[in-house]
C-alpha cells in the first residue's frame, strides 16, 4: 500500500517534490561547505608543516662578518640557510615584493615549499625563480615568464641605500620563474602584493654582488634543529657560548605557526557557527513544507483508514515522498559542496592551504549524505504521527498574556485579534505556529545587531592603532655612525616641533629575561612631552631595577606584576622588579605582545651603551597631519620620517568582518521567511475566524489591521529581546577576538544600527503583511463560512 501511494504520489505532486528537494541541496550543501571548509581552514597550519620541513628558529645577529660555519656545525643544528639584505632590483617588481638572498640550504633543506605549479628551482642555476600565489595574481607573472634581475657591484650598496632611485650597476640576469610556492618563510602575508625569491643558485654564482665579504652587509639565518621547538633552549646555550653573548632567537613556532593556529581556529569556529546558523535556517526553510506536505497527505490518506489502513501505514506513507526528496537533495547539496570547496578555505587559512582547489571531505560529505534524509525522515514522521493525531482530537488552545492584557485594556477588534494571531497558536487546522515565527523574529533581530557590533568592534581597532599598543604615528631610524646626524640633534629638533606631543629615545637590544629571548626597548622621553604607552596592568618603570613586560613575554616567563626576574645581556646579568604588562611598538624583531620596557638607566646597566636598533617614536598632536611633519622633520633633520607599519592582527582582524556581516543577512532571511510564513499561515488556517468577524461587522480596513497588527507585535517582540541580546552577543564575541589576538578591549556602539534595526525591521514586518492582509480584505465570507 505504501508503495502504491508512494507511485500517485510521484505523478500527482512532482512538482511539491521537486521544490522540497532543491530546498534540501540548498541547506545541505550550504551546511555542509561551511562544515568542510571549516575543518580544511583549520588544518591547514599542520598540513602545510608536514610538507615544508620548515624551520624552527630564526637566528638575528645582525652583526657584520658573522661566522655562520661554526653555527651550523652545532650539535642538534638538522640545516641553516642564511639570508641577506643586500639590494637588487627587478624589472617592474617594488622591492616590498623581493624576497631576500637565500642561501644553499633554502628551498632544499630547510624551508622547502609545497609547489602550487610548476617545481622548485635548481639551486646551482642562477637564472630561476620562484613567485607565491598573491605574486602572480598582483603582478600576473607565473611559471614560464622571465624577469630581469639587475644586481650592484658591492662599492655601490652604500650609495643606493642612501639614495634608493640609484640604477644598479653590476650583473643582469634573465631569470625564468620556474614555480608558484608556499610556506611559511615563502609565503603571502594578509595585505601583501606577493613575493619572489630568486633561486640560491643566484647567490652561489653572485656572492659579492649579494653581500658576502663585504663589511656592512648583515646576514640572519633560519634553521631546523633535530628536537624541534623543544631543542631551542639548548641551542641558545650553545650560541651564547659560542658567540660570548646573548643574540636574539625567534621561536618560529610560537612567533608564527602557533599564531597562525590562533588565527585560522577563530576564523574556522567562525564558519561553524555560520553552519550552526544555516542548519537552524533549514529547520525553518525545510522543516515547514515538509510539515505541510505531510499533513496534506495525512489528510488524504484518512479515507484509506475506513479499508483497514493502519496508523502506522498512514504515517509511513506520508513520509516517504519527503524522505525520498531529501534523499535526492542531499545528493545534490554534496555535490555543491564538493564544487564550492574551490573557494576554501577562507581569510588567513587560504594562505596558508598547501593544496588550494577542489577537496572533497569524506567524512563530512558522508555523513551529510547519510544524515539528512534520517533527519528528513524524523521531522516527516514526527509531523505525520502529530497530524494523525490531530485528526482525532483537538488539543487545548494556548492563551497569551500579552494577548489577554491587550484585549483588557480595552484596545480596538483589530488590535486584538492581531495580537491573538501573533501569540497564539489556535486549534486544531486552525493551528498556526507562532513559536517558530517568534524565535526567527528574534533571531533575526539579535544576529544582525550582534554582527553590526562587533563590525564596530573591528572598524574601531584597524582604526585606531592605540588598541595594539601603536601610539606614535611617525617612525625615525637613527643611524649613530659617523657620517650620519647626531641622534641627539634629530630627537631634539623632532621635540621642538609645535605638532609633536611627545618623543621617545627607543634604543633596542635583546636579553634573556626570566629565562626567555626578548626585545628591550629604552623608555627615554625627550623633551616635556610624556610618551603614551597602552597598560594594561600596573605602571611603567621608575627606576633602574624596574621593568615592564609586554603580555607574552610575561606569560612565557611566568611573570607578573611584583615579581623578580633575572636579566642577562651584552652588559652583564642583574635583576629587576616587574612593574607593569603593556603593549610595545610594532617592530622588525618583535611585535607589540613581546618585549619589555626599561628606564634609560635600566637599558644602560644591562647592555653597557650597545645598541641593536636605535628609532625615534614622534607622537602628535590631536588633528595634525602627519605626512606634512614628516616631511618638516626630514627637512630639519636630514632623516626620513614615515608612519610605522600596522602590526600584522590588523589585516588579520579586517578579514574576519565579512563573515558575521554574511551571517547577519543570512538570518535577516530567516527572520523574514519566518514572519512571512506565519502570516500568510494565520489568513489561510484562520480564514473562518475573519470569516465570522466579517459577518459581525469588521471592515476591509480592518481585516488589513488585524494581519498588520500582528506583523508589529512580531516584530516588537523580536526588538525587544533581539536588540539587547544583539548588543550582549556582539561585546562577547568581541571581547573574545580582543582578548585571543590580543588588543585593548573597548566595548563597541553600532549607534548607527541601533538608530535603523528598529524602524526597517518595522517596516519589513509590515511590507510582509501586504499580501496577506489584502487577502484577508478580500476574504468571500458566505463561501468560508459554507465550507466550514
Amino acid at each position: 500500500m505504501a508503495a502504491a501511494w508512494l507511485r500517485l504520489e510521484l505523478r500527482r505532486r512532482w512538482r511539491s517534490l521537486l521544490v522540497l528537494a532543491l530546498l534540501v541541496a540548498l541547506a545541505a550543501g550550504t551546511v555542509l561547505t561551511a562544515v568542510a571548509g571549516a575543518r580544511r581552514g583549520a588544518s591547514a597550519v599542520d598540513r602545510l608543516l608536514e610538507r615544508t620541513l620548515p624551520a624552527d628558529v630564526a637566528v638575528l645577529p645582525n652583526q657584520p662578518g658573522f661566522d655562520w660555519d661554526a653555527v651550523r656545525d652545532l650539535p642538534g643544528v638538522t640545516a641553516l640557510s642564511t639570508f641577506g639584505s643586500a639590494p637588487y632590483v627587478v624589472d617592474g617588481v617594488p622591492a616590498e615584493s623581493l624576497g631576500g638572498a637565500v642561501g644553499p640550504d633554502t628551498m632544499v633543506t630547510v624551508e622547502r615549499p609545497a609547489v602550487l605549479a610548476g617545481r622548485l628551482p635548481d639551486p646551482h642555476r642562477a637564472d630561476e625563480a620562484t613567485v607565491t600565489p598573491r605574486f602572480v595574481e598582483t603582478y600576473g607573472l607565473g611559471v614560464g615568464d622571465t624577469v630581469t634581475i639587475r644586481l650592484f657591484r658591492p662599492e655601490s650598496f652604500a650609495a643606493y641605500r642612501a639614495d634608493p632611485s640609484l640604477p644598479p650597476d653590476g650583473p643582469v640576469v634573465e631569470a625564468r620563474i620556474v614555480g608558484v610556492v608556499r610556506s611559511f618563510w615563502h609565503g603571502d602575508g594578509l595585505g601583501g602584493q606577493g613575493l619572489l625569491t630568486s633561486s640560491a643558485g643566484l647567490f652561489e654564482r653572485y656572492p659579492a654582488e649579494l653581500g658576502a665579504g663585504a663589511p656592512d652587509e648583515i646576514f640572519n639565518a633560519i634553521a631546523r634543529l633535530d628536537g624541534g621547538a623543544a631543542a631551542i633552549p639548548a641551542f641558545q646555550a650553545q650560541l651564547e657560548r659560542l658567540t660570548g653573548r646573548t643574540i636574539d632567537v625567534w621561536d618560529l613556532g610560537e612567533a608564527f605557526h602557533q599564531h597562525a593556529r590562533d588565527v585560522t581556529g577563530f576564523e574556522a569556529d567562525a564558519l561553524l557557527v555560520f553552519a550552526l546558523a544555516a542548519a537552524a535556517a533549514a529547520v525553518f526553510l525545510v522543516g515547514q513544507p515538509v510539515a505541510r506536505y505531510v499533513a496534506a497527505s495525512v489528510a488524504d490518506l484518512q479515507a484509506l483508514r475506513g479499508v483497514g489502513m493502519l496508523p502506522r501505514q498512514v504515517v509511513a506513507s506520508a513520509a516517504l515522498g519527503p524522505v525520498l526528496a531529501a534523499a535526492a537533495g542531499a545528493g545534490l547539496g554534496v555535490a555543491g559542496a564538493v564544487a564550492a570547496s574551490r573557494w576554501f578555505p577562507i581569510g588567513s587559512a587560504a594562505t596558508l592551504e598547501p593544496a588550494p582547489g577542489v577537496d572533497a571531505d569524506v567524512a563530512v560529505l558522508v555523513g551529510g549524505l547519510l544524515a539528512v534524509p534520517v533527519l528528513v525522515a524524523v521531522a516527516a514522521g514526527t509531523a505525520a504521527v502529530l497530524a494523525v493525531r490531530a485528526a482525532r482530537s483537538a488539543p487545548h488552545p494556548r492563551r497569551s498574556a500579552v494577548a489577554g492584557a491587550v484585549a483588557a485594556a480595552g484596545l480596538p477588534v483589530p488590535v486584538v485579534v492581531g495580537a491573538r494571531f501573533a501569540l497564539e497558536p489556535g486549534r486544531g487546522r486552525q493551528a498556526v505556529p507562532v513559536r517558530p515565527a517568534l524565535l526567527g523574529a528574534v533571531t533575526g533581530v539579535a544576529g544582525v545587531l550582534a554582527a553590526f557590533t562587533f563590525s564596530s568592534g573591528v572598524d574601531d581597532a584597524t582604526g585606531d592603532l592605540r588598541t595594539f599598543g601603536q601610539t606614535h604615528q611617525l617612525l625615525a631610524y637613527l643611524d649613530d655612525g659617523e657620517d650620519a646626524p647626531p641622534a641627539s640633534d634629530v630627537l631634539a629638533a623632532a621635540a621642538a616641533d609645535p605638532d609633536v606631543a611627545a618623543v621617545n629615545d627607543a634604543r633596542i637590544g635583546a636579553a634573556e629575561i626570566g629565562g626567555v629571548s626578548a626585545a628591550v626597548y629604552a623608555y627615554a622621553p625627550v623633551g616635556d612631552g610624556v610618551p603614551d604607552v597602552v597598560v594594561l596592568e600596573g605602571r611603567m618603570p621608575a627606576r633602574a631595577d624596574e621593568i615592564v613586560l609586554a603580555p607574552a613575554t610575561a606569560a612565557a616567563a611566568g611573570a607578573g606584576v611584583g615579581d623578580r626576574v633575572d636579566l642577562a645581556a651584552t652588559g652583564g646579568t642583574g635583576s629587576a622588579t616587574v612593574t607593569g604588562i603593556a603593549y610595545l611598538p610594532d617592530g622588525s624583531h618583535n611585535d607589540y605582545t613581546t618585549g619589555s620596557w626599561a628606564t634609560r638607566d635600566g637599558y644602560d646597566a644591562l647592555f653597557a651603551g650597545d645598541v641593536k636598533f636605535h628609532e625615534a617614536h614622534v607622537e602628535l598632536r590631536p588633528g595634525a597631519d602627519a605626512a606634512a611633519v614628516a616631511a618638516r622633520l626630514a627637512e630639519t633633520t636630514g632623516v626620513g620620517f614615515a608612519p610605522p607599519e600596522p602590526p600584522t592582527p590588523v589585516a588579520e582582524i579586517r578579514q574576519i568582518r565579512t563573515l558575521p556581516v554574511v551571517l547577519a543577512g543570512f538570518l535577516a532571511v530567516l527572520a523574514l521567511g519566518a514572519v512571512g510564513h506565519a502570516l500568510a499561515t494565520a489568513v489561510r488556517r484562520r480564514r473562518h475566524e475573519l470569516a465570522v468577524l466579517r459577518a459581525v461587522g469588521l471592515t476591509r480596513r480592518q481585516s488589513r489591521a488585524v494581519v498588520t497588527t500582528q506583523a508589529s507585535v512580531l516584530a516588537l517582540a523580536g526588538l525587544l529581546i533581539g536588540v539587547p541580546l544583539g548588543v550582549a552577543l556582539g561585546r562577547t564575541v568581541w571581547r573574545y577576538v580582543a582578548d585571543t589576538t590580543p588588543l585593548l578591549y573597548v566595548p563597541p556602539v553600532a549607534a548607527l544600527a541601533l538608530a535603523l534595526v528598529p524602524p526597517v525591521a518595522l517596516v519589513a514586518a509590515n511590507l510582509l503583511a501586504a499580501w496577506p492582509s489584502q487577502r484577508a480584505a478580500s476574504l468571500r465570507v458566505s463561501s468560508v463560512l459554507r465550507a466550514e
